[in-house]
């Protein structure tokens, strides 16, 4: 591999993850409530390394503006200063519902076309 594809690569992984990453965040918050470092550790653990912090809390702040998530403050177990942690609202629940049924519809016929082009030996030739 060279290092232009390479680069395209995490380029287009990067595109992709702008457009679901709401949607990975609330399906995190849907497992149970987080605070800002989890999110970035689990994203990580999912193999969605490529996203920064930088990215997270703006994107936190929409959603909590939108009304899909909602925050509170909570005492840190090694006794730091106090966590923000996320939570779903009736809204956010529906949208992680929803959001769930969208992309499952957008990958199935993705996957069709990308997987048409392939034999069981390798790419196939124009």
């Amino acid at each position: 591999m060279t290092k232009e594809s390479a680069v395209t690569g995490d380029q287009r992984r990067s595109q992709l993850l702008r457009g679901v990453l709401d949607l990975c965040l609330l399906s995190l918050i849907a497992e149970r409530p987080r605070y800002g470092f989890e999110f970035a550790q689990a994203l990580a653990d999912g193999g969605l390394d490529l996203v920064s912090d930088g990215s997270i809390y703006p994107l936190l702040a929409r959603m909590e503006r939108a009304g899909l998530i909602s925050s509170y403050r909570a005492p840190s177990p090694s006794g730091g200063a106090p966590r923000k942690y996320y939570r779903l609202t009736e809204a956010g629940r529906a949208a992680v519902g929803g959001g769930r049924a969208d992309w499952r519809a957008f990958v199935g016929p993705v996957g069709r076309i990308l997987d048409a082009g392939t034999h069981s030996t390798g790419e196939r030739t124009p």
